[in-house]
């Protein structure tokens, strides 16, 4: 895990953004990142040196942001978490059931199966809020089908 971001949306105001976190995580096991990874992410190891932090103080800052909400993902995002505490033997601040994946209802709202966060904006027609693969403009690319669903009346 190398970058955690999550937006908190107002359900009550057609899912507005309210509050955003953007964290980048040094990784333990693999500290250095890959061209591939690199290319892929736009996130360079230099960045990773100057802003990373350790995971336990990203994950305590993502609870801390939730604050007992239910957090939502495209993918199982909290087991993964869970994981990567169980492997390098840190406490996991979030608890399972705090996690809601959303994968699972993505079929019936847009008609197909095994789709990417960064894919939702695009087939709804809408702007994409940043680049794929971006941990934060994934947290908003959902929150942008979320809108676009709630307008429809489809959730």
């Amino acid at each position: 895990m190398v970058q955690i971001g999550a937006v908190r949306l107002d359900a009550g105001a057609e899912f507005a953004e309210v509050d955003v976190l953007d964290i980048l995580v040094q990784p333990r096991r693999n500290p250095v990142l890959s061209d591939y990874f690199v290319a892929l992410t736009g996130i360079t190891n230099q960045r990773l040196a100057s802003e990373g932090t350790e995971l336990a103080t990203a994950l305590a800052a993502l609870a801390a942001f939730a604050n007992g909400r239910s957090l939502l993902s495209n993918g199982p995002d909290g087991a993964v978490m869970a994981e990567n505490c169980a492997l390098i033997e840190i406490d996991n601040p979030l608890p399972n059931d705090q996690w809601r994946d959303i994968a699972g209802c993505l079929p019936r709202l847009l008609d197909r199966e095994n789709v990417s966060s960064a894919d939702i904006p695009e087939l709804l027609g809408l702007v994409a809020p940043g680049p794929a693969h971006d941990a934060l403009a994934d947290a908003r690319a959902i929150a942008a089908g979320l809108r676009h669903w709630r307008q429809a009346g489809r959730i």
